[in-house]
C-alpha cells in the first residue's frame, strides 16, 4: 500500500493500470508470445484484477490513491462478445481483406511479378541505376497489388537482390532501395491497412484510397529522383553493365505485355471504386477474379497454385482477424479503465496549438511502430485518437464533398508515419523482413546504412502531406465525394 500511496502523488490508480497494461503487453511480446495471445492474456489478467481486487475494494483504494471503478462485469463482457461477432466479423467492409490478399498472392504465385521484374530489367539494363529503378517501379506496382509489407519486401528481395549483387551494386543502396520500395504497400491503395482504418475511424474507404494515392505517388517519385541523382553523383555504387545489347522493339513489347495487364487490373479495381460503379468490397472481388484470369492467361494456373494461394489467403486473413478480435477486446478493457480519457488528456495537455498536437500524436505512433505491428496500432490507438482529432478544429479543406476531411488527412499522415517507422533502424520491421532473404555477404549494417537516405525522403514526404492537406482530400472530393 505504501507503493500505491507513493505513486498516488503523481498518478491515479486508473492511470497506473493503463500504463501497466501496455507494459505487460510489450513484455509478453518480447518474451515471444504471439500477439493475439498476448492481447487476450493481458486483457483477461486485468479483467480479473478489476473484478477481484479493484472494484470490490474501491473504497479502500480511494483512501490511498485516486481511483474510479472500472465497471467491468460479466454482462458487459457478454455484450462485447455479441458486438465482436455481430458487428465486426460480419462487417461487409472487412470482406475486402481476404479478396485483396488473394489478389496479391495470386499475382505473385502466378509469376506475373517475376515476369514484370525480368522484362523491366532487360529494358533498363543499360542504364546506370537501371536495376534500382526497376525495383522501385515494381515496388509501386506491387504496392497497389498486395498491400502487405512483408510480402512486397520479401518478394523484391528474392527477385532483385541477387541480380543487383551480380552487377556489383553497393550493398547499402541495393538493400535500401528494396526495403523502401516494399513499404509502399501500406500506403498505395488498395492497402489492407486503409481497409481496417476505414472501419476503425468510420470514414469512407473510397475517400481513404483516393486520399492515399497522391502521397504514395509523391513518395515513389522522391525515391526515383534520388536514385537518378545518386547514380550521377556516385556511379560506382550503381554501375551499368560494361556491354549491353540494343534495346529494341522486342524488349519494349515484352515490358508492355508484362506490365500492362496487372496495371490494367489495378486501374480497373481502383477505377470502379473511384467512379462509384462498385463498392470497395465488390471491387476486391473483381481484383481477385482478375488476378486469377491473369494467372490463367500466363498458363500458371493449376490446382497446386490455387490451393497454395487459397491456403495462404486463409492463413493471412485468419492471422489479421485474430489480432483484430484480440485487439478490440484489449481496447475495450483499456477503455473500462479510463484509457481513452487518460490518453486524450495526455495528448491535449502537451500543446496548445492543434497542429503541434497532431505532430505529437504522429510522434507517438512513430515510436509505437518500433514495438507493434500496424494492425494493433490501427485497432487500439486510432479509435483513441479519433475524438481528439475531431475536437481540434483542424482547417482541412473538404471542398464541400469529403465528410470528416481532417480525419482522412490524419489517417494518411499515420500511414506515412508508420511507413517511416517500419524503415527506421534499429527495429524497423521491413529491415528484418529483408534480412531474412539476404545472401550471407549482406548484413544488418549494410541495410541500416542504405535505408538512411530513404528515411529522410519519407520524412520529406510526410512534411509535404502535413503542409498541404489538400493532397489527401482534393481527389476524393472530385471523384468520390460524400
Amino acid at each position: 500500500m505504501a507503493i500505491l500511496e507513493f505513486f498516488g502523488q503523481f498518478l491515479t490508480l486508473n492511470e497506473l493500470a493503463v500504463l501497466a497494461m501496455f507494459l505487460t503487453f510489450i513484455f509478453l511480446l518480447f518474451r515471444g508470445i504471439p500477439v493475439a495471445f498476448a492481447l487476450v492474456g493481458v486483457s483477461l489478467i486485468y479483467v480479473l484484477i478489476a473484478e477481484i481486487f479493484l472494484d470490490p475494494y474501491r473504497s479502500l483504494f480511494r483512501d490511498i490513491i485516486e481511483f474510479d471503478r472500472t465497471g467491468i462485469s460479466y454482462q458487459r463482457l457478454s455484450a462485447l462478445s455479441g458486438r465482436l461477432f455481430g458487428n465486426i466479423v460480419k462487417n461487409p467492409v472487412l470482406v475486402a481483406l481476404p479478396m485483396f490478399i488473394f489478389m496479391g498472392l495470386m499475382l505473385d504465385q502466378s509469376g506475373v511479378a517475376q515476369r514484370m521484374m525480368e522484362s523491366m530489367q532487360r529494358l533498363f539494363r543499360g542504364l546506370r541505376g537501371g536495376l534500382s529503378l526497376t525495383v522501385l517501379l515494381i515496388g509501386i506496382i506491387l504496392a497497389a497489388s498486395t498491400g502487405v509489407i512483408g510480402a512486397s519486401v520479401t518478394l523484391l528481395g528474392v527477385m532483385a537482390l541477387p541480380a543487383m549483387m551480380a552487377q556489383n551494386y553497393s550493398k547499402p543502396i541495393a538493400t535500401g532501395t528494396i526495403a523502401s520500395a516494399g513499404t509502399l504497400g501500406i500506403l498505395i491503395p488498395p492497402s489492407i491497412m486503409l481497409v481496417i482504418m476505414s472501419d476503425q475511424l468510420a470514414i469512407s474507404l473510397g475517400d481513404l484510397f483516393m486520399g492515399a494515392l497522391f502521397p504514395g505517388l509523391i513518395l515513389g517519385a522522391l525515391y526515383i529522383a534520388f536514385i537518378v541523382i545518386f547514380g550521377l553523383l556516385s556511379p560506382n555504387s550503381m554501375p551499368a553493365p560494361p556491354q549491353t545489347e540494343h534495346v529494341g522493339s522486342d524488349a519494349i513489347k515484352e515490358v508492355a505485355l508484362a506490365v500492362v495487364p496487372p496495371m490494367f487490373l489495378i486501374l480497373l479495381v481502383l477505377g470502379s471504386i473511384f467512379a462509384g460503379i462498385a463498392t470497395p468490397t465488390e471491387a476486391s472481388g473483381l481484383g481477385a477474379l482478375g488476378a486469377t484470369a491473369l494467372a490463367l492467361l500466363n498458363r500458371r494456373l493449376d490446382y497446386k497454385v490455387l490451393e497454395e494461394v487459397s491456403r495462404s489467403t486463409m492463413n493471412t486473413t485468419g492471422y489479421i482477424v485474430g489480432i483484430f478480435l484480440a485487439a478490440n477486446f484489449f481496447a475495450f478493457i483499456l477503455r473500462r479503465y479510463g484509457g481513452d480519457e487518460i490518453v486524450e488528456n495526455l495528448v491535449l495537455s502537451a500543446f496548445d496549438d492543434p497542429y503541434m498536437t497532431v505532430v505529437f500524436i504522429l510522434f507517438i505512433v512513430f515510436l509505437l511502430g518500433f514495438l507493434l505491428d500496424w494492425i494493433e496500432i490501427t485497432i487500439i490507438i486510432m479509435p483513441l485518437m479519433l475524438p481528439i482529432i475531431q475536437g481540434l478544429g483542424l482547417e482541412v479543406p473538404g471542398f464541400d464533398q469529403v465528410r470528416d476531411p481532417a480525419v482522412v488527412w490524419f489517417a494518411i499522415l499515420v500511414a506515412v508515419t508508420l511507413q517511416t517507422s517500419f524503415l527506421t533502424p534499429p527495429v524497423g520491421f521491413a529491415l528484418f523482413y529483408l534480412k531474412g532473404v539476404c545472401p550471407p555477404g549482406v548484413n544488418l549494417g549494410h541495410i541500416y546504412k542504405g535505408i538512411i537516405p530513404f528515411v529522410l525522403l519519407q520524412l520529406l514526404g510526410l512534411f509535404i502531406v502535413f503542409e498541404f492537406p489538400a493532397l489527401t482530400t482534393w481527389l476524393p472530393s472530385v471523384a468520390y465525394g460524400n
